[in-house]
């Protein structure tokens, strides 16, 4: 996980790193994870998992910042062995989760969290000891993971695994073509833990994990970190379980979004250029482009062509904001199973993504889907004109 840092030089061979915490913080950090997942040993499939953290500092006390913090994540599968089915990288991301968290860290970086929080899943990574550090200097300290299982074993809580951390202080190393100090990071994991309620759970866990951490220190402020891992579950079912893979994450600075601003720009955009049935709004997450009554065919996923016409002048718009990611969401009018409506409004939105994508509105890793069924109406679903508003496809540009 990526922190406020504080960096202060003492000599040319010994510096002080120590977490700083100011009230009113924010910062952003954007996370990609690739992994291959084999089953007793046999490759299952690979996937790419995308993570969007928002972070606020609310708070600071006896050095000790309070946080405030929303991790979203998505992801996409590229290979899958089962249908032989490979994406070559061109689909967007599906939207997995979203978890809030609220922790405290003081200035060593060791944490303190209510044990219900999913969020960060690595802690306690990276602490400093309590004095200068050399270069090539080494240090050990605990930390854990704690992982969400509830859909993959049915482990309603979240689930801890216990490690010892070896860092060492390497020096100056470059990240995208600038020099920053470094720290390595290495962890292995051998435990065998005691069973826990749950369809399945883990007999026996092992794993390596090897990081370098990079910061900068005109900032004080960690930019970027990357990751090799293997962790590996004997699961109590008998089945071996193995997820191999690298994972990359770096500090991201962006302007706070004027979501007003951006809405009335974009309204007069969507008059100026006639466009009908479009809303726009400013909302939590940053500025939806509401399509409704988007044209399919019944039943499908399959846009009808009058609908593309609408799309390119949408996608001319986006095209205006590049530094922005964005969401497309899926809904439905209240018909048919909720099974039904998740699957279809979800098939809806990557229509639209993938077309968004054939216009080169963004790469598929700037763009999340996601479906919401009838969850979210926007009218009276007893009315025609009600149900016909609540089929829309929202197109949100994203604050991160």
């Amino acid at each position: 996980m990526l922190f406020n840092f504080l960096f202060v030089p003492q000599s040319a061979q010994c510096e002080v790193f120590e977490y700083k915490h100011n009230e009113g913080d924010r910062y952003r950090i954007l996370s990609v994870v690739k992994e291959d997942v084999y089953v007793n040993r046999v490759l299952s499939h690979r996937a790419e998992i995308l993570n969007r953290i928002a972070v606020e500092v609310t708070d600071v006390k006896n050095g000790k910042g309070r946080h405030k913090a929303v991790f979203q994540t998505s992801e996409r599968i590229v290979y899958d062995s089962a249908s032989r089915e490979v994406q070559q990288g061109t689909a967007g991301f599906q939207w997995a989760r979203e978890y809030d968290s609220v922790f405290e860290r003081d200035k060593l970086g060791y944490l303190t969290i209510d044990p219900k929080y999913y969020m960060p899943v690595v802690r306690n990574v990276p602490v400093f000891p309590e004095r200068d550090l050399r270069l090539l200097e080494r240090w050990n300290a605990e930390g854990h993971e704690i992982h969400d299982f509830r859909d993959a074993f049915g482990i309603e809580e979240p689930y801890r695994i216990p490690f010892n951390a070896s860092y060492q202080f390497i020096g100056d190393r470059p990240w995208k073509e600038k020099i920053y100090p470094a720290f390595s990071v290495n962890y292995r994991v051998e435990t065998r833990p005691p069973a826990v309620r749950g369809r399945l759970w883990p007999k026996r866990i092992s794993g390596l994990f090897n990081q370098i951490v990079y910061w900068d220190r005109e900032l004080g402020q960690a930019v970027a970190y990357e990751e090799t891992f293997r962790l590996t579950f004997e699961m109590s079912d008998g089945r071996t379980i193995e997820y191999r893979g690298t994972a990359q994450a770096e500090f991201i600075e962006s302007e706070t979004l004027d979501r007003k601003k951006l809405a009335d720009e974009i309204t007069g955009e969507i008059n100026r250029l006639a466009i009908p049935d479009v809303n726009v709004r400013a909302v939590d997450e940053g500025v939806s482009i509401s399509l409704e009554d988007v044209g399919f065919y019944p039943d499908s996923a399959v846009m009808l062509p009058g609908e593309l016409a609408k799309l390119d002048k949408i996608a001319e718009i986006l095209k205006r904001y590049p530094e922005r990611d964005i969401l497309v969401g899926g809904h439905t009018a209240l018909a048919g199973t909720n099974e039904g409506r998740m699957k279809l409004s979800t098939e809806r939105a990557k229509a639209v993504t993938d077309y968004l994508l054939s216009k080169n509105v963004r790469t598929a890793d700037r763009i999340v889907i996601r479906g919401y069924g009838a969850q979210k109406p926007v009218a009276d679903n007893n009315t025609e004109e009600g149900r016909r508003k609540n089929r829309r496809v929202e197109i949100t540009i994203l604050e991160n």
